[in-house]
């Protein structure tokens, strides 16, 4: 059986499941489709491919419709991180 739609990694199909982060040095993620911000601050992921980079000043409330499998502790300011798959 094929794999539905809403399951699939589509920037254009919203989100179907929703996790809070504990951000983590070795904690992985399963691939998100993207994260919510709640409190202000910066945000260091690995992204799908395996790039490390930090979102720097992202604002509460912002959505970052990025691939991750990982949100790190270290460097990461932001808080009420939710994963969105």
């Amino acid at each position: 059986m094929a794999t539905p739609s809403y399951r699939t990694a589509d920037a254009t199909v919203s989100a179907f499941d929703a996790a809070s982060v504990t951000p983590s040095d070795s904690t992985a993620l399963r691939p998100t489709r993207g994260l919510y911000i709640g409190g202000a601050g910066n945000v260091r992921v690995e992204m799908s491919l395996g790039n490390v980079v930090t979102f720097s000043g992202i604002l509460a409330g912002t959505i970052l419709p990025i691939q991750v499998v990982k949100v790190y502790a270290t460097d990461t300011t932001a808080t009420s991180i939710v994963a969105l798959y």
